[in-house]
């Protein structure tokens, strides 16, 4: 598609409402990487390859969500990100925006190109791999219970993902050895995941100069291949970042609120709905869980608030700070209870 017609066509869509936008297709909406911020952070991702000696160059392609593909030294990078129109739809759906600052999107890129660079090296096929992070051939599970304190993980994407199979475990590791200036050595000095940044560091000059292994340039989902609406699409997201039915504790709400509906106390619910966007914020930074799970969660505490009738009967500078921990308790025992899903 020429380039005046594809701006002439992304216009059509670009100015329409989310529920008329819902209905296009992501193989029809015509998107590229050229052109756009993405372009520049790849750049940006490819110094940084570089700057470390390493031949490897993965190669981008546009899909449904991030991921490097089993046997391809490539990374496929969300469509949302390639049109700020298309973010705020992401937004408006999931409530954030996964990669979407700079910063966020450096630190994904990071951790692809680990899968990349072990994919095209067939890093894990080494014995000394395979002692330090495990195999990869493991079966990915479809839920993961993180260790929040281990030292025996890296710590660089949100919910301890390193945790979740050996070879993100590698990804993680490479991607904070990556990192301009990341101090790893100071940082993680003492902990048992620094034998695995030594051997990462030890690994990338042994393999610098030598040419990859694996060089597939194709494209797996792109997006032009795609011909689920939009509206499929974040159906199919929700349904794998619910929560699933978690449990709230009704004791716990009394305590954090009364059931004596007294002359002019507001209602609980109302209260947190109005709070609803910081809560969410606030818990997400504490956790490093989804903003979607942590609505849900929310949602059934909503809920559950105005079928008991609880009302405020403290200052509500109080009670915020108070719903917060509750809700952060919330968010940790799912972690816990082993029900935290690994990515797409």
């Amino acid at each position: 598609m020429a380039r005046r017609k594809l701006r002439q066509h992304i216009a059509t869509w670009s100015e329409l409402p989310d529920s008329e936008l819902l209905d296009w297709r992501l193989c029809d909406l015509g998107v590229q990487i050229d052109g756009t911020v993405l372009e520049l952070r790849i750049e940006r991702l490819l110094c940084e390859l570089e700057a470390r000696g390493l031949r490897h160059r993965p190669h981008f392609w546009l899909s449904d969500e991030w991921f490097s593909p089993d046997g391809i030294p490539g990374i496929a990078i969300p469509f949302y990100l390639a049109h700020p129109r298309l973010a705020r739809l992401e937004r408006s759906q999931m409530l954030e925006i996964e990669g979407g600052d700079e910063e966020w999107c450096l630190r994904i890129l990071r951790h692809e190109a680990g899968h990349t660079i072990d994919t095209a090296y067939r890093l894990y096929r080494r014995k000394k791999y395979q002692q330090i992070f495990g195999k990869a051939s493991e079966p990915y599970p479809e839920h993961y219970q993180p260790r929040p304190y281990s030292r025996r993980y890296v710590q660089h994407l949100d919910m301890w993902y390193a945790q979740s199979h050996p070879a993100e475990d590698f990804a993680e590791t490479f991607a904070v050895w990556l990192k301009p200036r990341s101090r790893w050595r100071t940082q993680y000095a003492g902990w048992p995941a620094m034998k695995k940044l030594e051997y990462v560091d030890e690994l990338m000059q042994e393999i610098a100069e030598e040419p990859p292994q694996v060089t597939s340039r194709r494209h797996i989902e792109p997006l032009k291949g795609i011909r689920r609406t939009l509206r499929e699409h974040y159906d199919r997201r929700r349904e794998h970042y619910g929560v699933g039915g978690s449990n709230v504790l009704d004791d716990e709400l009394r305590r954090l609120f009364s059931e004596d509906a007294g002359p002019r106390r507001p209602s609980a619910a109302t209260f947190l709905r109005r709070n609803r966007r910081e809560l969410r914020r606030v818990v997400a930074t504490w956790t490093g869980q989804y903003q979607y799970t942590i609505d849900e969660v929310l949602g059934e505490i909503i809920n559950r608030c105005r079928e008991l009738d609880l009302r405020l009967d403290r200052p509500a500078t109080k009670v915020k700070q108070d719903a917060i921990v509750m809700l952060t308790v919330q968010i940790m025992n799912h972690l816990h209870s082993g029900n935290h899903k690994v990515a797409l």
